[in-house]
């Protein structure tokens, strides 16, 4: 975790048409897994859309490394019923390693996305973002729509080491993140 930080926030403060959340301050480095937690409303998301640059910035700024890669799996992952994808194409669509896919994730690879459960297609988008080369990987509430036996599956797929990679983890749920991340940082509703 030494070393030159892949991504920075300094005193960011982002919103829609004004401010939601801010100044917040955080740097992500290789091998690091931030969490980000917070109650639903207090800018988490937004944080992760100023990263992406899909939300205004305010004030402050956002450096990240100029040929970073990044994975980001959205709160509500999009899966068009029109793309009759499976799960294979998926991984190949966004470099994920399919001989590195977790075993439980394996049976999913030949069937349509349309047809996985909301876990299962949770579980099989996160794996196309951690499997793939990003070196910063963006999970906004990775928990949702997962039974017991999927977070363990999820937690297992966190916990493989990846030295040059940054996980940035968004949860409301604090023991998750306590349990898996190097450091937290909370936010708060003003």
């Amino acid at each position: 975790m030494e070393g030159v930080p892949l991504l920075e926030c300094r005193e960011v403060v982002a919103g829609y048409g004004g401010p939601v959340i801010g100044p917040v301050s955080l740097a992500l480095s290789p091998g690091e897994m931030v969490g980000l937690h917070g109650a639903n409303g207090s800018g988490k998301s937004t944080i992760l859309g100023a990263i992406t640059g899909a939300v205004k910035i305010f004030s402050g700024e956002i450096w990240r490394r100029s040929d970073l890669k990044v994975a980001h799996h959205r709160q509500r992952p999009v899966r068009p019923a029109e793309l009759p994808l499976t799960g294979e194409e998926l991984l190949r669509l966004t470099g994920a390693s399919r001989e590195d896919a977790p075993e439980p994730l394996t049976a999913l690879l030949s069937l349509r996305l349309d047809r996985l459960s909301g876990g299962q297609f949770q579980l099989l988008h996160i794996w196309a973002c951690l499997g793939s080369a990003a070196e910063l990987v963006l999970l906004d509430e990775p928990t949702n729509n997962l039974d017991p036996e999927a977070l363990m599956v999820l937690r297992q797929m966190l916990q493989r080491p990846r030295p040059e990679r940054a996980v940035l983890v968004v949860s409301h749920e604090a023991g998750f993140l306590d349990d898996l991340c190097h450091r937290v940082v909370h936010l708060r509703c003003e």
